[in-house]
């Protein structure tokens, strides 16, 4: 969902020094456009803060988005910001409820463009049932920035069945992978080069709160772990679970969910694809006998499709996570020593 509302009418075109003074055009830039759009009855207090209630166990989490370029097929900075912080703390089993969010922005940012990413938060905060109930706005001086970074922190309620982390991992759990892996890095790479291919490659960019939840309620505690295959990709996860858990993971590489297209893109351009990061895909480590179940209750979600079971968890090789090829091979799917694709998240 985009939402398509006017600019307001305000005179300045561009972010200047003088937004991040504290004085009048500060306040022009937040009231004509954060606080209104995003109103809600704690923003709207405009304090150094907010004062909520929560009850019961709550996560928490907190992180920084930073890319180029800003706007993608399938999204932008924005709503990959509120995507990132809602998924992170889905992975925690949690519902989220609240979200803080800082700018800093860079002067000579457009207004058009800045108008543009602040209506992709509210779309998506309002997709996830979130509401941004404090922030910050900072300007650097042109040159000490990259047009726009936003920080964001979430809170959210823990699900009552959710009992999730590495020291419930075992021998036998089965991995599953929520949807096709890829697409957010490739989509990155097409708008950088110039790439041109028969039909777009978008952004798999969304929150995975939904399909958490249902997981949550249908299996409980026989879903043993949950981690977002964001930067470094699905590899870089399951190496970090591995070594985590001091188990070792086995995966097939006839089972990993690639759309054909973004297969080819990343042959041509030498990249694997379990290292390209993805923003709408989240791997699971489940108890055996529940995995089936779980890969059915995914499929029949919007945004999870493809979802498939990878590989299990193994006693052999701890710490190591090992691929087995489609003829039969075996590789170990290492951490690699920097990023394929930096600025992606």
């Amino acid at each position: 969902m985009q939402l398509s509302c006017p600019m307001p009418k305000l005179d300045f075109d561009f972010i200047t020094l003088g937004h991040g003074s504290g004085g009048l055009l500060t306040h022009q830039l937040l009231e004509s456009g954060v606080f209104k759009l995003l109103a809600n009855e704690a923003l709207d207090a405009q304090h150094d803060g907010a004062v909520l209630s929560l009850t019961g166990k709550t996560a928490f989490t907190t992180d920084s988005f930073v890319i180029s370029p800003l706007f993608f097929p399938g999204g932008n900075i924005g709503s990959l910001a509120v995507h990132g912080t809602v998924n992170d703390l889905a992975m925690c089993g949690a519902l989220p409820e609240y979200l803080s969010l800082a700018f800093i922005l860079e002067e000579g940012l457009p207004m058009t463009a800045f108008w543009e990413i602040l209506l992709s938060i509210k779309a998506a905060c309002e997709a996830a049932g979130v509401k941004v109930v404090t922030g910050d706005t900072k300007v650097v001086e042109k040159g000490k920035g990259d047009k726009i970074f936003i920080n964001t922190t979430g809170l959210g309620k823990v699900h009552p069945q959710a009992r999730i982390g590495s020291q419930y991992i075992q021998p036998g759990d089965k991995i599953i992978l929520s949807n096709a892996i890829a697409a957010h890095g490739i989509a990155i790479m097409s708008v950088r080069e110039g790439l041109q291919f028969e039909s777009e490659i978008k952004s798999d960019s969304r929150s995975l709160h939904i399909q958490v939840k249902s997981l949550l309620d249908q299996i409980g505690p026989d879903l043993h772990l949950l981690r977002d295959a964001t930067r470094g990709g699905v590899a870089t996860v399951l190496n970090e679970i591995a070594r985590s858990a001091r188990l070792g993971i086995q995966i097939a590489q006839a089972q990993l969910p690639l759309d054909p297209q973004v297969a080819g893109v990343c042959e041509i351009l030498g990249l694997d694809p379990l290292y390209v990061a993805n923003e709408g895909v989240f791997v699971a480590f489940v108890a055996s006998h529940r995995a089936e179940e779980c890969v059915h209750i995914l499929q029949a979600q919007a945004g999870s499709e493809a979802a498939v079971i990878v590989g299990e968890v193994v006693a052999e090789h701890p710490q190591k996570v090992v691929l087995r090829s489609g003829i039969g091979g075996r590789r170990v799917v290492s951490l690699l020593p920097g990023e394929q694709l930096p600025r992606i998240c």
